[in-house]
């Protein structure tokens, strides 16, 4: 299996070994757009893995501090009560870059970056850039493609798809 984060689509597409598209989901890329610099705050382009998954057994909507489950729910009235707080819930699928130089090692390394894809409240839309440089999904899906992809998963984020 194989996964493609499109910036300029927001979307990620899972596609099986063949090239055939198993899932198609709307995510939220970096609202400061594209970038592989530490501190930036974009989303990384380029080739990755899924080098960790954090999450498994835990509830929809478990709230995740520093890769570890805090004891919290996120509900409608924890959301409406910290709109601003950076939300990393339900499942996390962290990247590692496997280009040096572009997207590991050094100021540009994906993973020292604590690039994940992982769920966010349901209250946020997907569907145009609005992240610190994650890759936001909704709940239901990150915890469908959790299930579904094991670590060492490959990951492609495009900023524009081919021609």
């Amino acid at each position: 299996m194989k996964i493609r984060v499109s910036i300029a689509e927001q979307a990620l597409t899972l596609r099986d070994d063949d090239g055939r598209v198993l899932r198609r989901y709307p995510v939220s890329t970096a609202a400061l757009g594209a970038g592989e610099r530490s501190g930036s705050y974009q989303t990384p382009r380029g080739r990755h893995i899924v080098r960790a998954k954090i999450g498994a057994g835990m509830p929809v909507g478990a709230v995740f501090k520093a890769r570890r489950w805090t004891g919290e729910i996120c509900t409608a009235e924890a959301y409406a009560a910290q709109p601003e707080r950076d939300w990393i819930l339900s499942r996390i699928l962290w990247l590692s870059g496997l280009e040096p130089g572009r997207n590991r090692l050094g100021q540009v390394d994906t993973m020292r970056r604590y690039i994940y894809l992982h769920g966010t409240p349901d209250q946020i839309e997907l569907g145009h850039p609005g992240s610190h440089g994650c890759v936001r999904m909704r709940n239901s899906d990150i915890i469908e493609l959790f299930d579904l992809v094991p670590c060492g998963t490959p990951v492609e984020i495009v900023e524009h798809e081919p021609a």
